[in-house]
């Protein structure tokens, strides 16, 4: 039997309401768990936040957001996710 693909993305790439990048990561830099009407004004007031399924360009990441919950919140998220993951296969 074939498994699905994972439902994420390969690239992050954050825009301020001037069109320029400030964030770009394999890393998504919200808690993807929220509506990101509700997260992505917290990090980037009048930005976009764009993400696709290719990681090219995500090489090199780049950060120019601040440190906010949003984003510590989204980490910890993260971090919890994949220790249960590790936990799940032991």
């Amino acid at each position: 039997m074939a498994c699905a693909p994972a439902a994420w993305a390969a690239c992050y790439v954050v825009y301020d309401n001037a069109q320029q990048v400030v964030y770009r990561s394999q890393t998504p830099p919200v808690d993807l768990s929220k509506p990101l009407h509700e997260t992505l004004p917290g990090i980037a007031p009048g930005g976009a936040l764009v993400f696709s399924l290719g990681n090219s360009g995500c090489e090199r990441e780049f950060n120019r957001l601040p440190a906010t919950d949003t984003l510590r919140h989204g980490a910890a998220q993260r971090t919890r996710t994949a220790a249960s993951r590790r936990l799940k296969r032991s």
